[in-house]
């Protein structure tokens, strides 16, 4: 079985990647995917389908620490909670009925190149002007979409509802909370199928140390959501969203 009887020093590598990757999408709302992907595959070598496999079991769990954690922090809004899980959950439906037919390879560039002019506008806003907090309105519509996409191209679900959010001009630190506490129940929604078919042997090796990693770093994510200032934020999602999207186009069209 590729990647078992891991002993704890063959684990810390993963740890590592599993603990970086989830303090920055505790903080900002998105990248858990695309970092621990990238590192995984990128830097430590394992085969991308192993890579995807693991990372989509350990976000389920991490999801439900950092949710519950941004919940004891009073990250979140329950009005926009609401208003934001039923949505994801059925395009997250939506998007696993139509993932066998629709080639998100030829799509999913398209999204990202989407993303990275967000991520600009986003952190030219944070710098050159002060953010100024409102109700967003456009949120049933904007789950709807994150939650197919996240399905159907393998991610997506933070960096186009979080980043849409701030656009619109909700306040940071509820975004944050809000979209990683329904991050949960669509991550549940997509996965529960594969995890059952896996079996919890799977959680061996590299996935065990994903999971280790991202576990501790979930608190710590959701403390740094509360404390850091929304300008902060706003210049923080922008650089982050920017890099991973213009990573992904690279990798894509390069």
């Amino acid at each position: 079985m590729p990647f078992g009887d891991f002993d704890l020093a063959a684990l810390l590598p993963f740890i590592a990647v599993g603990f970086a990757a989830q303090l920055v999408d505790g903080a900002l709302g998105m990248a858990f995917g695309v970092i621990s992907n990238t590192l995984l595959v990128g830097v430590l070598g394992v085969p991308p389908a192993h890579a995807s496999q693991r990372v989509h079991i350990v976000e389920v769990f991490t999801t439900g620490v950092s949710g519950l954690s941004h919940l004891l922090h009073r990250n979140i809004d329950g009005k926009l909670f609401l208003h934001l899980v039923v949505p994801g959950m059925i395009g997250g439906f939506a998007g696993a009925y139509v993932l066998s037919s629709l080639d998100a390879a030829i799509v999913k560039p398209f999204v990202l190149l989407y993303l990275t002019s967000i991520g600009l506008y986003l952190l030219w806003r944070g710098l050159m002007y002060p953010p100024k907090l409102k109700e967003a309105k456009l949120v049933a519509p904007l789950g709807l979409i994150g939650g197919f996409l996240d399905a159907a191209g393998g991610g997506g679900w933070g960096p186009v509802v979080t980043s849409n959010l701030l656009i619109q001009g909700a306040e940071p630190r509820k975004v944050v909370g809000t979209v990683s506490a329904a991050e949960f129940f669509l991550t549940v929604t997509i996965s529960a199928s594969f995890i059952w078919h896996l079996g919890i042997e799977k959680l061996a090796g590299a996935t065990l140390g994903l999971l280790i990693g991202g576990l501790l770093a979930a608190p710590l994510g959701a403390w740094a959501a509360k404390h850091f200032p929304a300008k902060q934020m706003l210049i923080l999602v922008g650089i982050v969203l920017t890099l991973t999207s213009a990573y992904g186009v690279w990798s894509a069209w390069g």
